[in-house]
C-alpha cells in the first residue's frame, strides 16, 4: 500500500460529504439474532471459556501468544513490506534545504514549530543562510498570555451559565493548550511579527512547558471565579448600565492578567516588544558576518515572506461528516480577542492532495495537520495505513471510516508538520511524502518522515494553501461570508 499509487475516487458534489469507506454505517438486516449466554448482561466465566475454545482451536492465535505477551508488539508487527515500499526517496522536493531539524522537547508547541520552519525557507535564502531558526518561544509566550486573556473574556461572557454547563466546563478544560492553528498563527504574525532564535532563546520551561501550564491553569480557573462573583455582585445593582459593568469586569480582568504575565516573564524570560528594536548579529554561508537592527514586525515583512504572504492563506480540510464546498468555523476558539478566526474549507481529500503537490512544483513548504500516532513508527519515520500487521496477528479487523473515528473521538487532529517533498507515479499521482518533523534529529531519516499516500487519506485532515496557488471556488468559499459554526468540541476544534 505504502507505494501503491493514489485511487481514484468516486465524483461527489460539492456541498456533500462522501466516506468512501462505509465503515460501520452498513445494514443489518442480515444478522441473526442468538440468545446471549449472559441473560443479565454480565460478563461469566462461560464467555471466557468460550472464548479460549476458539484460541484453542487457531494455530495463528497460539502463536500469537506465544510471542506477543513478551515483546513491543509496535516492533514485532512491523510489516517488512511496509518498510522496503517507504523509502525516504523522493523525485519531487523543495530546492532549498533548512537546517537544522527542530525540536519542540517536552511542549505541544508544534504548530508554532510547523509554522516558523515554513517561514524560515524565505528567511535563510534572503540572507543566505546555513542554519537558522526563528524563536519558537516569543510566539509561544504571545500566544499563552492572549490564550489567557481570551478565556477570561470568554469567562465574562459566559458568567451568566451555571458553573457545570458544558461549555462552561469545556472552556475551563481546553483554557490554554500549547497547541493551536493555522489562523492562530497567523493572528500572532500580523500583531506581534517574528525574531531569530538568538533574540528570543528557548528556556526550561518553553521546552518543559507542563509544569507552566499547570501554574497558570489553577490561577486563571481561580481568576474565572472571580469575574463571575463580580458580575453577580454589579448586576445586583441595578442603576449600572451594560456597558460599565462590562467596563468594571474587564478591569479586574486586567488586574489579575498581571499575575499571568509576572509567572510567564519569570518562567520563559521578558519578551521583545512588536515595535521595539533589536540588534541581531549573525554568519551566513560564506562566514561572513552579518548584522540587521529592527522590530519584530519588521523583521517579518522583510524576510518571512516572498510571494506568500501568510496571512493570504488558508486551510483545507478534509472531515467526511460534513458537506463539501462550505466554510467552516469552531465556537469559542482562538487566541486574540477580536481577531481573525479559525477557518476551514472543507473539501475532498484529492483536493489536498492537489494543494500539496502544487504548492511543492511552486517551492513552497507545506503546513499540515494530521493525526500523527496512527499507525506511525517515530524511530523509522514510517506512517503508513500497512505498517502494522494487527488484523492478522489477533484476527481482528478495523472497521471505522474517516469519519466514525471522528464521531467517536477516535481520532482528530493532534500534530502538524512540514510537507517538503512528494514521490509521484508516472500519471503525476502521490505515492509518498517527504515530512520535516519537530521531534529533533535522532527519530526517523536524520527527522524526517516518510508518509504513504494512503495514510494521507486516512490521517491527514489540514493543509494550508496560498490563496494565489488554490482553486479559485475553493478560494470563493474561503471568502465568502457564510459559516457553519461547528459546537466548541467538535473534533475540529482541536489544537495540534
Amino acid at each position: 500500500m505504502g507505494s501503491a499509487p493514489s485511487k481514484a475516487t468516486q465524483a461527489t458534489p460539492e456541498g456533500q460529504s462522501h466516506d468512501s469507506e462505509k465503515g460501520l454505517l452498513q445494514s443489518f438486516s442480515d444478522v441473526r439474532i442468538s440468545a446471549p449466554l449472559s441473560k443479565d448482561g454480565a460478563l461469566q466465566l462461560g464467555h471466557v471459556d468460550h472464548w479460549e475454545d476458539v484460541v484453542a482451536q487457531s494455530p495463528k492465535l497460539q502463536l500469537s501468544r506465544s510471542i506477543l505477551n513478551h515483546t513491543d508488539i509496535r516492533e514485532t508487527l512491523v510489516k517488512r513490506e511496509a518498510r522496503v515500499a517507504d523509502a525516504h526517496v523522493f523525485n519531487l522536493e523543495l530546492d532549498f534545504k533548512t537546517n537544522p531539524i527542530t525540536s519542540q522537547k517536552s511542549s505541544g508547541r508544534c504548530w508554532l514549530f510547523a509554522t516558523t520552519n515554513v517561514l524560515r525557507y524565505n528567511v535563510m535564502k534572503k540572507l543566505n543562510l546555513e542554519e537558522f531558526q526563528l524563536s519558537q518561544s516569543y510566539l509561544f509566550f504571545w500566544d499563552k498570555l492572549n490564550k489567557a486573556n481570551y478565556y477570561l473574556e470568554l469567562s465574562i461572557e459566559n458568567a451568566d451559565l451555571p458553573v457545570d454547563d458544558r461549555l462552561v466546563q469545556y472552556l475551563a478544560k481546553e483554557l490554554i493548550s500549547d497547541g493551536g492553528q493555522w489562523d492562530m498563527a497567523v493572528n500572532l504574525l500580523e500583531t506581534y511579527g517574528i525574531v531569530p532564535q538568538p533574540v528570543y532563546p528557548e528556556s526550561l520551561h518553553s521546552s518543559l512547558s507542563s509544569p507552566l501550564n499547570t501554574i497558570l491553569k489553577t490561577k486563571l480557573r481561580e481568576h474565572a471565579l472571580i469575574l463571575r462573583a463580580l458580575k453577580a455582585s454589579l448586576r445586583s445593582n441595578s442603576a449600572i448600565s451594560d456597558a460599565a459593568l462590562l467596563a468594571a469586569l474587564r478591569a479586574k480582568k486586567e488586574e489579575l492578567l498581571k499575575e499571568v504575565y509576572v509567572v510567564m516573564s519569570a518562567t520563559l524570560g521578558a519578551v521583545p516588544k512588536p515595535d521595539e528594536a533589536f540588534t541581531w548579529d549573525y554568519y551566513d554561508k560564506s562566514g561572513k558576518a552579518g548584522s540587521w537592527t529592527g522590530t519584530p514586525k519588521e523583521f517579518y515583512n522583510a524576510f518571512a515572506y516572498d510571494k506568500y504572504s501568510p496571512a493570504e492563506s488558508f486551510s483545507l480540510i478534509h472531515d467526511p461528516r460534513n458537506d463539501y464546498g462550505k466554510l467552516y468555523t469552531v465556537d469559542k476558539l482562538g487566541n486574540l480577542w477580536g481577531a481573525r478566526p479559525v477557518l476551514y474549507v472543507n473539501t475532498q481529500i484529492d483536493n489536498l492532495k492537489q494543494a500539496v503537490v502544487r504548492q511543492l512544483k511552486a517551492g513552497h513548504p507545506v503546513f499540515f495537520g494530521c493525526d500523527v500516532g496512527q499507525f506511525s513508527d517515530r524511530q523509522l519515520g514510517i506512517m503508513d495505513q500497512a505498517l502494522f500487521t494487527y488484523e492478522a496477528a489477533f484476527d481482528i479487523s478495523f472497521g471505522l471510516s474517516k469519519a466514525d473515528r471522528l464521531r467517536t473521538q477516535e481520532s482528530s487532529m493532534t500534530h502538524a508538520m512540514v510537507i517538503s517533498g512528494v514521490h509521484l507515479d508516472k500519471e503525476g499521482n502521490p505515492v509518498r511524502y517527504k515530512v520535516e518533523n519537530s521531534w529533533g534529529p535522532d527519530v526517523g531519516d536524520k527527522g524526517y518522515f516518510v508518509m504513504s499516500d494512503r495514510w494521507f487519506e486516512q490521517w491527514v485532515y489540514q493543509v494550508v494553501i496560498p490563496k494565489q496557488l488554490a482553486p479559485k471556488d475553493l478560494v470563493k468559499v474561503f471568502e465568502g461570508e457564510e459559516r457553519v459554526v461547528l459546537p466548541a468540541w467538535d473534533p475540529m476544534g482541536s489544537l495540534a
